[in-house]
């Protein structure tokens, strides 16, 4: 039996079925919601719990169905993924956390703090996983110091924007305070 991960739970991709079913189940919705106090559904405990031999997937009659075309896309696409090297793919999304941590630091205002979430997940993967990356590896590390440079540069400017408008916000006040006073002081 072929399944295919999505959002709403596992489906079932049958190659003789012009139409794969999805798998019986809880409904899609069920991998949201916590179950009650011992009860799994039939299926392996919590929500991540990945179907194995024995094991039905998740999900239920509602989800999305897929045509012989789409079907055969979908099966040509894993074959794709199985066929290239785990290093490659996991390459990719640190190159996907370096682009999301530049996406943030380039807003206006910067989000700094999605920025660093996802630097800082660009580095724990490096850490994590040093030596064994491949080629890739030393371009990703690269990728890292620059764009941690970019966030201390971006997080010190809008530093000094935010103490520039206090400091025009304080002295407003004391101007506003020094001209009641004057105003008060001469009746």
């Amino acid at each position: 039996m072929r399944t295919l991960w999505t959002p709403e739970g596992e489906h079932v991709v049958s190659s003789g079925s012009a139409r794969p079913e999805r798998s019986a189940g809880a409904p899609a919705d069920a991998a949201r919601a916590a179950p009650a106090a011992g009860d799994t559904g039939g299926a392996a405990p919590g929500p991540t719990a990945a179907p194995g031999p024995g094991r039905e997937p998740a999900g239920g009659a509602d989800g999305p169905r897929f045509d012989g075309e789409e079907a055969a896309e979908l099966d040509e696409l894993r074959r794709q993924l199985a066929s290239t090297p785990v290093a490659t793919v996991v390459a990719n999304h640190c190159y996907g956390f370096f682009e999301l941590a530049a996406l943030h630091l380039g807003s206006d205002p910067a989000h700094l703090h999605d920025a660093r979430l996802a630097i800082d997940a660009l580095g724990a993967v490096l850490d994590g996983l040093q030596g064994r990356l491949g080629d890739a590896e030393p371009h990703l590390r690269e990728a890292l110091n620059q764009i941690r440079l970019a966030y201390v540069r971006i997080e010190g400017a809008e530093r000094e924007r935010l103490d520039a408008a206090g400091q025009a916000e304080t002295a407003g006040q004391a101007e506003t305070a020094g001209q009641a006073e004057t105003a008060g002081g001469t009746s």
